[in-house]
C-alpha cells in the first residue's frame, strides 16, 4: 500500500470501516471521502440554496452508490446499509450522517471556534450555545492563550 493512502487506511479502521484490501482500494476511498468531506464542508460553511450546486451534486452522486434497507428481524426491526461497491461505504455513511444532521437542526452544524482548528462538530448541548470541537483540546488551548495574555500583561505585584 502506497505511503500516502497508509491515513486512510489507518482512519477507515479506527472509525470501524474494513481496511482497503490494496492500493487501488485505498487510493479509491481516499478520493471518495475527500470529495465527500470538501462538499460537506462547502455546503456547512456556505450553505447552498440552489439543488443545482456543485457540492449539492457531489453529495448525491455519493448517496446513489448506496441506501438503506429496513427489515423486520427476530429481536425487531432492523437497518442495513447497501452499497454498489464496498470503497463507497465510508464515503456513503459520511454523506448520510450529514443529512441526517441536516434534518435534525441544521444551526447546530457549527466550525470550532479555536482559530487553528479546521474542524465542524455537531452542538449537542442544552443550550446550544458551545463553540469547541473538544472541550479537553481546543476550548483548553483557547482558555490557555487568554490566561496567558491576561497575565502577561499584568503589572506585577509588590
Amino acid at each position: 500500500m502506497g505511503v500516502a493512502y497508509v491515513g486512510t487506511a489507518v482512519w477507515l479502521r479506527a472509525a470501524g470501516f474494513d481496511g482497503p484490501a490494496g492500493t487501488s482500494d485505498a487510493a479509491t476511498q481516499s478520493l471518495l471521502l475527500r470529495r465527500t468531506r470538501d462538499a460537506i464542508r462547502t455546503l456547512v460553511s456556505a450553505p447552498v440554496d440552489s439543488a443545482d450546486s456543485a457540492a449539492t451534486r457531489t453529495l448525491n452522486a455519493v448517496l446513489a452508490h448506496g441506501q438503506r434497507r429496513r427489515l423486520l428481524a427476530t429481536t425487531g426491526p432492523v437497518e442495513q446499509i447497501e452499497v454498489d461497491d464496498p470503497p463507497n461505504l465510508a464515503a456513503w455513511r459520511a454523506a448520510d450522517n450529514f443529512l441526517e444532521l441536516l434534518a435534525q437542526d441544521p444551526s447546530r452544524i457549527r466550525r470550532c471556534a479555536h482559530p487553528d482548528c479546521v474542524l465542524y462538530f455537531y452542538d449537542r448541548s442544552r443550550t446550544g450555545r458551545r463553540m469547541w470541537c473538544s472541550m479537553t483540546g481546543c476550548g483548553n488551548r483557547a482558555k490557555a492563550a487568554r490566561h496567558y495574555a491576561r497575565t502577561k500583561n499584568a503589572a506585577p505585584a509588590g
